[in-house]
């Protein structure tokens, strides 16, 4: 039983990957900042940190005056590397400075409007660290230019917040178009990874409860889904050995049945003339033809002779004939009514006979002993028998083909007998049906593709 909607599995997959990519992204960035961080390669080759601190301390005054507010990173600053120098310049000229700059570096201080950034190193190495730089920055006061030196450090707040920013500007994009790319990709492969599968389903939809010896086809369906379609088949294989037996208990209850109904027939024709006489004898007719029923429902589902053509009205009526004295005796009348010429279908003799014959005697048993009971055959493949009793309810009509169901609680079943009737009728390809009869009672209509 399901419970509300079921989970489409390419979207959860499609949400999962998604989740691991985010999560494998920022594990490799948490991972290659936290490397650097213990090796010390940012701290030891980090040549802003001077510039950090005083692009947060450097603001305007009242004037509009460049002026140095104390933050606690510039006082950390000032304890960890003791007098520090800079000089701070914006474009309207106006300047701050502080500390003298050291002797190697005070030929810049007169090129400073003329620079954009610069480094300056006193060793030949080009890879170290220099000890002095120039950079424009924004910073609280606007846009400035900054002179100092290179003595502070990298803070790890200040590492998180660069981070953050690069994995905005980079990753997140990135991760966004493998989003996309993966949701966009992942439903076609499912798609063509579970088309076998798919395949099976479809295969499985079909099957019919009398089809045996059916299995969902294995081949390419994922090796996951494997098990689940062998545990299916093996089912189907476990129904079809059970229905077996149900078949052959069937037949061979109507085998042994048949012995004992014929010696009761036996023993009640011994019986001198009565009315009880008469309903016994009608009693054991309907269990023979309940035991013929049941073994014709074995031969139909083991048919192995192909279809033949057959003349459907001489079929008509030949079993018109063998039936008309027993309609004649239960107190009705019979027309038969068909064209002179030749209807031929395509079907097997004995089944389409039975057929006819059932619901022929289902006339004679439920048309209410009275009246008259009509067969026609009419072209291209069409069969009505009509009665002139109480009829079917509309509600009714389908429900009558079932097996052994009644109108009227307490009263006379059909049996198998109609039930035989809609399984030979759609074995043929045909439709049998109750329609309105013109006469007020039932009217059963078989239609059968014409040859």
């Amino acid at each position: 039983m399901i419970t509300g909607t079921p989970h489409s599995f390419k979207w959860r997959l499609v949400r999962w990957l998604v989740l691991f990519e985010t999560a494998a992204i920022s594990l490799v960035i948490a991972i290659a900042v936290g490397l650097l961080w213990a090796t010390g390669y940012l701290i030891d080759g980090y040549e802003n940190g001077n510039i950090d601190v005083l692009t947060d301390a450097i603001v305007r005054d009242g004037q509009n005056n460049l002026v140095v507010q104390e933050t606690p990173e510039l006082a950390r600053l000032r304890r960890e590397v003791g007098e520090i120098w800079f000089i701070a310049r914006d474009r309207a000229g106006h300047r701050l400075s502080e500390g003298a700059v050291p002797q190697a570096f005070a030929f810049a201080t007169a090129g400073l409007d003329r620079m954009n950034d610069g480094r300056f190193r006193l060793s030949p190495d080009k890879d170290s660290r220099p000890e002095a730089v120039v950079k424009w920055v924004d910073s609280p006061a606007g846009n400035i230019q900054i002179f100092t030196g290179t003595e502070g450090q990298l803070t790890l707040r200040r590492l998180l917040l660069g981070t953050s920013g690069a994995f905005l500007t980079i990753f997140v994009p990135m991760l966004l178009l493998l989003a996309l790319a993966t949701i966009i990709v992942t439903p076609i492969v499912v798609r063509r990874m579970l088309a076998g599968l798919s395949h099976a389903a479809a295969h499985a939809a079909h099957i019919e409860f009398d089809q045996q010896g059916v299995q969902m086809p294995i081949k390419g369906v994922p090796a996951e889904f494997l098990p689940l379609v062998e545990a299916f088949n093996n089912a189907l294989k476990r129904l079809d050995e059970g229905y077996a037996r149900h078949k052959r208990f069937l037949a061979q209850a109507a085998h042994e049945l048949r012995t004992p109904i014929a010696i009761l027939n036996t023993r009640v024709a011994t019986l001198p003339p009565s009315d009880g006489k008469a309903r016994l004898i009608e009693d054991t007719n309907r269990l023979a033809t309940l035991a013929g029923q049941l073994l014709d429902l074995q031969r139909l589902g083991k048919r192995t002779t192909p279809f033949c053509p057959l003349d459907l009205r001489a079929l008509a009526e030949r079993v018109i004939a063998d039936l008309a004295p027993l309609a004649f005796a239960a107190g009705y009348e019979m027309s038969f009514d068909a064209a002179d010429e030749p209807m031929i279908v395509l079907g097997d003799h004995s089944s389409l006979e039975r057929a006819l014959t059932n619901l022929v005697q289902n006339a004679i048993e439920h048309g209410g002993r009275r009246g008259k009971i009509t067969f026609r055959v009419i072209a291209p493949a069409r069969v009505e028998i009509c009665d002139e009793g109480d009829g079917v309810p509309l509600a009714e009509r389908e429900r009558i083909f079932e097996p052994f169901s009644r109108l009227h609680p307490g009263g006379k079943g059909a049996g198998l007998g109609l039930s035989l009737v809609r399984e030979i009728v759609h074995l043929h390809g045909g439709h049998v049906a109750i329609v309105d009869a013109t006469s007020g009672g039932a009217c059963f209509r078989i239609d059968l593709p014409p040859a």
